[in-house]
C-alpha cells in the first residue's frame, strides 16, 4: 500500500510520523502545568487549537500548502520551546496558549494535500493510510515517553518540540512546491488587463471591454463571497455526523484503561491492549481495502458506526476483562477502516476552491467532542454504575446517531 501511494503523499506521511513521535507531550500537559493550573491549560489549549485549526484553513487562501505546513509545524515547535522552558503561572500559561493557536495550523493543509495527490479510491487508502501511520507512531512514542518521563515532563516537551522542527525541515526539503491555488480561474487571469489590440469593428472591441468589466465584477464577488463563507447544510450534517463519531471514539479511547482496572484487570493489561489495537490497524485496513472498493462513503461509515455501537454497548453491560478487550479490539479494527473514510468524504464532496475550509469545518468534530466526553460518561456513570461502563454507554449512543445523521445527509 505504501508503494502504490504518490510520492507526495509518501513525502507527507513521513512528516506527519516524525511529527508524531513527539506528540506525547501534550497528554502530560496537566502534569507540567500542575494541579493548581490543570484546568486553566487544558482549557487554554483546547480554545487555542480550534482557532488553530481554522486559522489554518484561511492562511491557504493567501499560501500554498506546503507553506502553510512548514510554518505550522516551525511555529508549533518554536512554541513548545517556550513552553519547556517557562516558569511561573504566567509564562506556563502563556506558552500553553502559544502552543494551542499554533498546534492544528498545518492540519488543513495535510489534508490539502492529500486531497491534491490522489482522487476516488486511491484518495481513501491515502487518508486511511495517514491514520494508521499516525496510529503506529502513536505506539512507538509512547515507548519514547516511557523513557523519557523519569527525566521529567519537560524533556518530553523539548523532544516534542525537536520532531516538530525537523518535520517542518523535511516537509521545506521534500515536499513538491505548489504555489498556486486550484481555484484561480485560467479565464481571470487575462482580465485583468485591457485588450490593447486593436480591431476594425468598433462594435465587437466595446464588446470586449464589457466582458473585461463583468469578468472584473465577477471576480470580486467570488472573492467576497469567499470572505463571507457560510458552510453548506450538507457539511454541517456530514460534521454533525463526525462529532458523534469523535465522541464515541474518544469515550472509548479515554476510558478503557480505567473499565479494565475497574473490572478487575492486572495494571500491564491496558497498555498490552492499546498496543495490540495498534498492531491491528494496519492489517485490518489491507484486508478491507478490496472488500470495501466501490462501495460509497455514506454506507461503509453508516454500517461501520452501527457495528461500533453494537461493540461499545456490549462493553457497557459486559463485566469479564476477555470480553472487554474482545469488543474492544474489535473496535479498535472498524475505526482504523472507518478513519480515512471522513476525509475522503469531505475531499470528494467539497468545491476545490473551499476544500480547505470543509476540512477546518468537519475537522473541528474532534475539538468540539473532547471537552464534552468527560462529563457525558460522567452522567451515564450514573445510570451504569460505573464510570468506565459509563463511558462505553455514551460511546454506544453516539455511534449509533451516525447513520442516522448519514441517512439524513444522503436522503
Amino acid at each position: 500500500m505504501w508503494r502504490s501511494l504518490p510520492s507526495a503523499a509518501r513525502v507527507l506521511l513521513a512528516v506527519r510520523t516524525l511529527n508524531a513521535l513527539g506528540a506525547y507531550a501534550l497528554s502530560f500537559l496537566a502534569v507540567l502545568a500542575g494541579a493548581d493550573l490543570a484546568a486553566a491549560a487544558l482549557a487554554l489549549f483546547g480554545g487555542g487549537a480550534l482557532l488553530s485549526r481554522w486559522a489554518g484553513a484561511f492562511l491557504l487562501d493567501r499560501f500554498s500548502p506546503r507553506g502553510v505546513l512548514t510554518a505550522g509545524l516551525a511555529a508549533t515547535g518554536s512554541a513548545l520551546i517556550l513552553l519547556a522552558l517557562a516558569r511561573g503561572p504566567v509564562q506556563v500559561l502563556t506558552a500553553v496558549t502559544l502552543v494551542g493557536l499554533a498546534f492544528e495550523v498545518y492540519e488543513p493543509a495535510s489534508q490539502e494535500l492529500l486531497a491534491r495527490a490522489s482522487s476516488g479510491e486511491r484518495r481513501h487508502a491515502t487518508y486511511a493510510m495517514l491514520g494508521v501511520t499516525l496510529s503506529a507512531a502513536g505506539a512507538a512514542a509512547g515507548l519514547l515517553a516511557a523513557v523519557l518521563l523519569p527525566l521529567g515532563v519537560r524533556w518530553l516537551v523539548a523532544v516534542d518540540a525537536l520532531t516538530c522542527l525537523v518535520a517542518a525541515v523535511v516537509a521545506a526539503a521534500f515536499l513538491p512546491r505548489d504555489d498556486v491555488r486550484p481555484h484561480r480561474r485560467p479565464d481571470l487571469q487575462s482580465d485583468d488587463r485591457p485588450h490593447r489590440q486593436h480591431d476594425v469593428r468598433s462594435g465587437l472591441q466595446t464588446h470586449r471591454r464589457a466582458d473585461v468589466r463583468r469578468g472584473g465584477l465577477r471576480d470580486r464577488l467570488r472573492r467576497k463571497a469567499a470572505r463571507r463563507w457560510r458552510p453548506p447544510a450538507a457539511l454541517v450534517r456530514l460534521t454533525v455526523a463526525g462529532t458523534a463519531f469523535a465522541v464515541g471514539t474518544l469515550a472509548v479511547m479515554m476510558y478503557l484503561p480505567m473499565a479494565l482496572l475497574e473490572r478487575g484487570a492486572p495494571a500491564w493489561l491496558p497498555g498490552l491492549t492499546l498496543s495490540g489495537a495498534a498492531a491491528l490497524a494496519p492489517p485490518a485496513l489491507w484486508a478491507a481495502r478490496g472488500l470495501l472498493a466501490g462501495r460509497s462513503h455514506g454506507v461503509i461509515l453508516g454500517t461501520g458506526t452501527l457495528l461500533l455501537g453494537v461493540l461499545a454497548l456490549g462493553m457497557a453491560s459486559a463485566t469479564s476483562v476477555p470480553l472487554t478487550v474482545t469488543a474492544y479490539l474489535g473496535c479498535a479494527v472498524a475505526t482504523s477502516v472507518l478513519l480515512g473514510r471522513w476525509q475522503a468524504a469531505v475531499a470528494d464532496a467539497a468545491p476545490e476552491e473551499e476544500r480547505p475550509r470543509w476540512f477546518a469545518f468537519q475537522g473541528s468534530s474532534w475539538g468540539v467532542a473532547q471537552p464534552v466526553v468527560p462529563p457525558l460518561a460522567a452522567l451515564a456513570g450514573t445510570i451504569a454504575g460505573a464510570v468506565g461502563a459509563g463511558a462505553f454507554l455514551t460511546a454506544g449512543v453516539a455511534f449509533l446517531a451516525v447513520p442516522l445523521v448519514l441517512r439524513r445527509l444522503t436522503a
